[in-house]
C-alpha cells in the first residue's frame, strides 16, 4: 500500500497526452522511502507559524513560495559574490572562535577550549581581522559568514546572522556610498528583474542617487529633534521626554536610539544618513574639519537599517585612545591589532550588510525568521 509522502521510483516509456503534456507510462515501479508520518493537507499547507519554524522540512514540502524564498536567498548571495570577485575582491575566512570580541560592542557568546585551557568568544564582527589583511596588503578584500551576537530577537534580529563586510584600500566613506549603491542595484536588476519592488505594502524605487542627508539634519528636518548632542544632559532631557528608557545608555546609544524613533521609520526610499557624533564608533575616522564628528554613514530602505559604513580610522595611537574611552570589558583591548596599526594601513573603507535583511527586501519577507533556514527558537 502507498500513503501519501511516500517515495517511488518508476521505470516506463515518456509519452505525450492528447492535451500535449509529457508523461510516464509506468511498466514497474519501487518503493524508495516509506513515509511514517502524514504530511500536512495539501490544499492548505502548513499555516501554523511556529511549527513552520521548528520543522522547515515540512514547510518546504507544504509551501512552494517558501522554497521559492530560499532559491532567492541562494541567488542573492552568490550574485554578492560575483560582483566583488569581478571588481578584484579576495573572498576570506577569519576565525569564528577569537579571544577577544572585537570590532563591535554587542554581548558575545562564551565557549572554552579544552586543549588551550582558554576562553573564547563566537565573533560578534570580523572587522579587525580584515583590516589586519589589509595592512598586509591585500588591499580589496571581504567574507560573508556567520556572526554571533547574545542579545534579543524580534523580526529584525536572530543571535545568529549572515553579514557581509567588504574593505577596500584608498578609498572612503563618499566613495563607498556610491559603491553601495551600485552593489544593491546590481543585486536587485539581476534578482528580481527591476529596481523598483514592493515590500511590506510599501513601493521603494531603487534606482540611484540615493538620497544623502547628515546625522544631524535628518533629526532636525525628518525627525523634528533638535538637540545638541556634546551635551549630555540635554540629550537625556530629550530622549526622555520622547519616552525613551534611557537608564544605562551612553549618550552615543541616546542619540541613535532618537535616530531609530524619530527618523528611520520614514526612510521607506533608500536613504545613506552620514557624519554620526563621533562617539558612536570608536574605528570610524574623524572628520578633519569637524572633530566630533566621524565619516561613517548608514543605510536605510523600507524603514528599517540596511547596513554601515565608514572611513576607517588608521592612526594607531589615536586608535588607542578611542578604543580605551569605551574598553568595558576586562582584557578587551585587542593589542594585536593596535600593532597591526603601528606597521600601517592605507586609506581605508568599510562597510558592513546584513544579508537577511536585504534578502528580507528583495523577497518582501516580514521577518528574518521567514529568510533564515532554522532559525533560533525559545525552548518549548
Amino acid at each position: 500500500k502507498l500513503d501519501p509522502g511516500d517515495i517511488i521510483g518508476v521505470k516506463g516509456t515518456v509519452f505525450k497526452t492528447r492535451t500535449g503534456e509529457v508523461t510516464v507510462q509506468i511498466l514497474q515501479f519501487s518503493l524508495l522511502a516509506k513515509s511514517l508520518r502524514s504530511l500536512p493537507e495539501k490544499w492548505h499547507g502548513l499555516q501554523d507559524i511556529e511549527l513552520r519554524y521548528r520543522k522547515r522540512y515540512l514547510d518546504l514540502l507544504s509551501n512552494p513560495e517558501v522554497k521559492t524564498v530560499f532559491l532567492q536567498r541562494g541567488l542573492i548571495v552568490r550574485l554578492i559574490r560575483d560582483f566583488l570577485n569581478q571588481r578584484g575582491f579576495l573572498e576570506v575566512e577569519t576565525p569564528m572562535m577569537q579571544p577577544i570580541p572585537g570590532g563591535a560592542t554587542a554581548r558575545p557568546f562564551k565557549t572554552h577550549h579544552q586543549a588551550l585551557k582558554q576562553d573564547f568568544y563566537l565573533r560578534i564582527a570580523p572587522e579587525l581581522y580584515l583590516k589586519k589583511l589589509v595592512v598586509g596588503g591585500i588591499e580589496k578584500v571581504y567574507e560573508l559568514n556567520r556572526n554571533f551576537r547574545n542579545e534579543g530577537m524580534d523580526r529584525f534580529h536572530n543571535p545568529e546572522f549572515t553579514m557581509l563586510e567588504v574593505y577596500s584600500a584608498y578609498s572612503d566613506y563618499t566613495r563607498m556610498m556610491t559603491f553601495t549603491e551600485e552593489l544593491i542595484c546590481e543585486i536587485a536588476k539581476k534578482a528580481k528583474g527591476t529596481l523598483k519592488i514592493d515590500y511590506q505594502g510599501k513601493k521603494i524605487d531603487l534606482s540611484p542617487p540615493w538620497k544623502r542627508i547628515a546625522f544631524n539634519d535628518a533629526l532636525k528636518e525628518i525627525g523634528g529633534v533638535e538637540v545638541d548632542y556634546d551635551d549630555e544632559k540635554e540629550v537625556r532631557k530629550v530622549a526622555t521626554e520622547s519616552g525613551l528608557e534611557v537608564e544605562g545608555l551612553r549618550n552615543e546609544q541616546i542619540m541613535e536610539h532618537l535616530l531609530d524613533k524619530h527618523v528611520v521609520p520614514e526612510l521607506i526610499q533608500p536613504t545613506f544618513i552620514f557624519d554620526y557624533p563621533s562617539s558612536t564608533s570608536p574605528l570610524a575616522k574623524r572628520k578633519k574639519d569637524n572633530p566630533s564628528l566621524i565619516e561613517r554613514f548608514e543605510i536605510f530602505v523600507g524603514g528599517e537599517e540596511l547596513g554601515n559604513a565608514y572611513s576607517e580610522l588608521n592612526d594607531p595611537l589615536e586608535q588607542r585612545e578611542r578604543l580605551l574611552e569605551v574598553k568595558t570589558r576586562e582584557n578587551s583591548l585587542d593589542e594585536d591589532f593596535l600593532e597591526a596599526l603601528e606597521y600601517g594601513m592605507p586609506p581605508t573603507a568599510g562597510l558592513g550588510i546584513g544579508i537577511d535583511r536585504m534578502v528580507m527586501l528583495l523577497t518582501d519577507s516580514a521577518s528574518i525568521r521567514d529568510v533564515i533556514l532554522f532559525p533560533q527558537m525559545r525552548p518549548k
